[in-house]
């Protein structure tokens, strides 16, 4: 359990108090917590109700209650239409509800629990409401940038992470005019989506195009225009955020 208590705030903590543990945003430190309560059951017993045998021990204490976060509170990051029977790995799952079910120290501490988080924290305070990937969730339609992703359009592909993707813009703007996007949406449809939830990504996508905008191979010159255009008065076409990166030439002074 020393590996959770650092990231479980991925499943409750605002966007104001991201990151939570060594993770940059919210999907990725869920990713690691739910990996971590897979590592979690492969040093389970299979020997008695209890984690470690046939008696009670302080590892039982110490990972019911980040058990209870668990069961209530993953299920809400489910992606749409996901169905997950079980919001906890088999074995650590059975643990969990023979534990409760037939410990009444364990009972005990389940229903004080879940007493804060239902009353308290779900019904009165709606905590789940406004966090990202639980209450609020991508729901833009796809758009041509998702195939490009998925390799079903083809790109002149420039540079590429596990992070951004970047191919040249088929309707150049200028000698060299490179669009760099992130591959997950993840809510950006434009910038004034972005949220401390987005900071690394954001980060990530200037490191890019100022990387790209040094590459000569690709036409660009002494400097680049950096541009990214947000909605229909910003004349944004693609509705995933992109930043155009655009070079070669001495461009024009007029933005506006």
């Amino acid at each position: 359990d020393v590996y959770l208590p650092p990231i479980q705030g991925c499943l409750y903590k605002p966007a104001s108090r991201l990151p939570v543990g060594d993770y940059a945003d919210r999907k990725s430190a869920l990713k690691a917590f739910r990996k971590n309560l897979e590592i979690i059951e492969g040093f389970m017993s299979d020997d008695g109700v209890y984690l470690c045998g046939k008696e009670v021990s302080l590892a039982d204490a110490t990972l019911f209650p980040t058990a209870i976060f668990s069961n209530f509170m993953l299920p809400k990051f489910n992606s749409d239409g996901e169905e997950v029977s079980d919001p906890l790995p088999p074995k650590l799952s059975k643990w969990f509800h023979e534990l409760r079910a037939s410990d009444p120290v364990f009972t005990k501490v389940y229903d004080e629990i879940m007493e804060v988080l239902v009353h308290s924290w779900e019904e009165k305070n709606h905590r789940w409401d406004s966090i990202w990937l639980a209450g609020q969730r991508d729901t833009a339609p796809a758009t041509i940038f998702d195939k490009i992703i998925a390799g079903e359009i083809p790109a002149t592909i420039v540079k590429e992470d596990e992070h951004i993707l970047a191919f040249k813009d088929i309707n150049p703007m200028a000698p060299a005019h490179i669009l760099v996007i992130p591959k997950d949406r993840n809510g950006l449809t434009n910038l004034r989506q972005a949220s401390l939830e987005h900071t690394d990504i954001l980060g990530r996508l200037l490191v890019a195009a100022g990387e790209i905008a040094k590459d000569e191979s690709l036409g660009f010159g002494d400097g680049a225009r950096i541009v990214v255009n947000d909605g229909p008065d910003g004349r944004q076409e693609v509705m995933h955020l992109h930043v155009h990166v655009l070079g070669g030439r001495k461009l024009e002074g007029k933005l506006g």
